[in-house]
């Protein structure tokens, strides 16, 4: 009779403390907030490959469906749909999700402002937008992100003002808002990578007297005003003034980048960009990451057949999948063990990872053993531009001088 009492109390015991766990999580009706907040975002979502089928609003448990990362507490705290082709808003329910540490929604079509909410994710130490098309203004509110050390919101059409409150983030490591439309002046920033080019309408150093966001900043790229009131049919002289323009301009673009180069080295005073340090940690050069062979293996699939996606002279490249969900392609050299093959490998990567241009796919990471050699980037589901050039039907000359100007 004891024993049964004691098993008894042992499995209350046991009950109350799933209970307790859960308890913080579930409304008076037993919905768990988080599948709640996911399932708004997925509603405010449209998704054309069916990435969220699995997210099921019936559900008491996230952590099984797919992009979503949960702690050993089951706790939310990953969120990761890059390069998925996802479109329609991002819900302010993302404001729910209080335990959030990292967002990466990078490479998506992502419209509309980005929530305020966001601000109030005390945890969130990673956040992705870039490369969307999300609009409005960069909210000031971002700055109560104590935790926050990478942000990154490139390469949408952001406004207005440039915001002032950002300047007291000392944590942050790295912050990207270039390639947007903010204005106005720009304060000192703590981040240790802080980049802003690309936004033609803000202010050179904010010391200006009546700064107003008219002055475009030193070396940002500017409009091409060339092309402007001139007819479609262009005779065959301006076609080549055109061609010759933008080989000079190519030439101009490769001076300047190794003048780039050399300074870039100095100023970093010989950094070892091969080091073990570096590994998943921004470095002097483009916050590259550093990542180790087998990491690259899983991600492949051990360089599987079925996920060759390019064959070429220097090697084969791979469609891989990271364990946030980024995709990516792998591309392994061929002659990795070669002679004098680690130092090209070190210099062809320094080159690689300081082009960098809105039109030019940026060197995601590297991997260097003593028999491999693989570069990183980003997967572009879309192709290459030579495949688009050599495709049918062919392309129309204004597409071909688009993207001529767009090399520029």
């Amino acid at each position: 009779m004891a024993a049964l009492r004691v098993k008894a109390v042992y499995i209350f015991l046991v009950l109350f403390w799933l209970w307790s766990s859960t308890d913080a999580l579930l409304s008076p009706k037993g919905v768990n907030f988080e599948v709640q907040a996911l399932m708004n975002i997925k509603v405010s979502l449209k998704d054309p490959h069916g990435v969220l089928d699995n997210w099921d609003g019936d559900s008491v448990d996230p952590c099984s469906w797919t992009m979503v990362t949960c702690s050993s507490e089951s706790l939310v705290i990953g969120l990761g749909t890059p390069s998925q082709n996802l479109s329609g808003t991002l819900s302010p329910s993302i404001g729910n999700l209080t335990n959030l540490q990292i967002v990466l929604l990078q490479n998506n079509n992502i419209t509309g402002p980005i929530p305020p909410e966001i601000g109030s994710l005390s945890k969130l130490h990673t956040l992705d937008l870039s490369n969307n098309i999300f609009t409005g203004t960069v909210p000031s509110v971002l700055s109560n992100l104590k935790s926050l050390q990478y942000m990154r919101l490139n390469n949408n059409s952001l406004s207005g003002p440039f915001p002032m409150s950002l300047a007291n983030m000392s944590q942050i490591n790295f912050l990207d808002l270039s390639y947007n439309n903010l204005s106005g002046p720009v304060p000192k920033f703590p981040a240790k990578t802080f980049n802003i080019i690309g936004n033609p309408l803000i202010c050179a150093t904010g010391s200006e007297q009546g700064c107003n966001g008219t002055v475009p900043m030193p070396n940002s790229p500017t409009l091409n005003t060339s092309q402007s009131g001139q007819p479609s049919g262009r005779p065959k002289s301006h076609k080549l003034a055109l061609a010759l323009g933008s080989t000079l301009g190519c030439i101009g673009l490769l001076i300047f980048g190794v003048v780039i180069l050399l300074l870039w080295k100095q100023r970093c005073n010989k950094q070892m960009l091969f080091d073990d340090e570096s590994h998943h940690q921004g470095v002097c050069l483009g916050n590259l990451m550093k990542f180790q062979f087998r990491e690259l293996q899983i991600a492949t699939d051990n360089f599987s057949s079925k996920n060759m996606i390019g064959k070429g002279g220097f090697g084969n490249v791979y469609k891989g999948y990271l364990p946030d969900g980024t995709v990516v392609a792998v591309k392994r050299l061929n002659d990795g063990n070669a002679i004098g093959g680690e130092k090209q490998f070190q210099t062809e990567v320094e080159m690689i990872s300081l082009a960098v241009h809105r039109n030019l796919l940026k060197l995601y990471g590297f991997c260097s053993t003593d028999a491999e050699r693989l570069l990183v980037y980003p997967y572009m589901s879309n192709g290459s531009v030579a495949s688009r050039l050599k495709g049918k039907p062919a392309l129309d000359w204004n597409t071909r001088k688009i993207i001529a100007l767009g090399v520029t």
